[in-house]
């Protein structure tokens, strides 16, 4: 028997009940529903739990029960509301009880973050890789896993940049919110979400790079590397002070590569960071070096007891395995013994790069031989033209005025 739910029963209606008059069931749960709003009840479990409930079907018929919320969380006038505005929404075709389902099994940050990880990560650099799960795994995830990922805002993502930038790496932060960005641009191809909460986030203003070796500290290098313990890091060191390659392409270096009697280098697209392949010229320096080292490596594996081929890395990996991969530890052993301070690994790299340019070499050269794609990423050493430019001038200079000796300097004087 049906009868009217009410939050305080009047004198005399024998049809109006209130949820804690309903009679509690023995086992398992019993609704009670209303007469006067089709579909709309009360729920109550045998241990006196009482819930409102909306029972609806749906446009294909299919019978669906939606949980408006707990007794006495909600009154039974708010309860009957809700009820009579879910049920103008079922009338024109909606399925609220789907939307929750949907809602409820929405994939999260962290789902993102692993698909992410499972689908993007084994297509790009390991180095690189290696980076984004660290800022996976320590900055993203502490912060945004909880949140389903169609739910995360511009907010969200600004404030994660600007808590690492407070902490005083404004720089990571900014390379956080470039992984967020590039995460939810997949997101939105996967159909996870429908815009990019990473897009216009101001980032933290930096200041590139300049640091490269003097000639002085060249020398001390030069020295250092010669009394260094392990000669296979130092000759790695010395290859990439030759040929200007990141350090992932030398020590990937393979002897099929070679091309010594032409001197050479063909890089593969799969060491490179534009993922094409490079080919490179070898300096005679360079050469001598490869020839020395598969000289070194031939007679090694001659002198083994059982018969060994040469591996096919320059650079071959300590268990024989694969090739080497770290050397930060010479590089910081090799920094002390040369006096050597605030220096990278890559910074060698722009070391070759400001050689090149004191040379007078155009700009179009030296991105080739580095290997970069755009035009832009090699302007970035254009400041280190300042010696050929300032050659160049006087040579000019010298010829309006070749009574005027190079060095004599007239002193302007201001007026008074």
């Amino acid at each position: 028997m049906k009868q009217r739910l009410v939050d305080k029963a009047r004198k005399g209606d024998t049809n109006a009940v209130t949820p804690i008059d309903l009679p509690v069931p023995i086992t398992g749960n019993k609704v009670y529903y209303d007469v006067d709003l089709k579909g709309f009840g009360c729920r109550v479990t045998a241990k006196g739990a009482r819930a409102f409930i909306l029972n609806y079907r749906n446009r294909s018929g299919r019978e669906r029960r939606l949980t408006i919320g707990s007794w006495p969380d909600w009154s039974v006038s708010a309860a009957r509301t809700e009820a009579s505005e879910l049920k103008k929404r079922i009338d024109v075709g909606e399925d609220p009880m789907a939307e929750l389902e949907a809602d409820r099994t929405a994939p999260t940050v962290a789902d993102l973050c692993e698909r992410f990880e499972e689908e993007h990560l084994p297509k790009i650099r390991k180095s690189t890789a290696k980076d984004y799960r660290a800022m996976i795994a320590k900055e993203i995830k502490p912060a945004l896993k909880h949140l389903k990922v169609a739910e995360v805002s511009f907010s969200d993502v600004e404030a994660l940049h600007r808590k690492v930038t407070k902490r005083g790496a404004p720089g990571r932060a900014n390379r956080i919110v470039s992984l967020v960005s590039k995460m939810f641009a997949l997101a939105i191809r996967w159909k996870w979400a429908a815009d990019n909460p990473a897009k216009g986030i101001e980032r933290n203003p930096e200041q590139p790079r300049h640091r490269y070796l003097s000639g002085q500290e060249l020398g001390a290098l030069t020295a250092a590397l010669a009394e260094h313990k392990d000669q296979q890091a130092a000759n790695i060191i010395r290859m990439l002070l030759l040929t200007g390659a990141r350090r992932g392409e030398v020590q990937a270096m393979r002897w099929a590569d070679i091309d010594l009697a032409n001197g050479i280098w063909t890089k593969p697209g799969s060491t490179t960071k534009q993922k094409t392949l490079h080919r490179v010229p070898l300096s005679a320096p360079a050469r001598q070096l490869l020839a020395d080292i598969r000289t070194q490596a031939e007679v090694k594996a001659r002198s083994r007891r059982e018969p060994a081929e040469v591996s096919e890395y320059v650079f071959p990996g300590r268990t024989g395995a694969g090739h080497r991969v770290e050397i930060k530890g010479d590089w910081a052993s090799l920094c002390r013994a040369a006096e050597i301070k605030d220096a990278r690994i890559h910074d060698l790299r722009h070391t070759y790069a400001s050689i090149l340019a004191s040379a007078g070499l155009s700009l179009p050269v030296i991105g080739a031989l580095l290997g970069h794609s755009q035009p832009a990423t090699t302007a970035r050493y254009a400041h280190l033209f300042d010696d050929p430019l300032r050659a160049a001038t006087e040579r000019v200079g010298a010829l309006v005025m070749p009574h005027m000796s190079e060095g004599e300097v007239v002193e302007m004087k201001g007026r008074g």
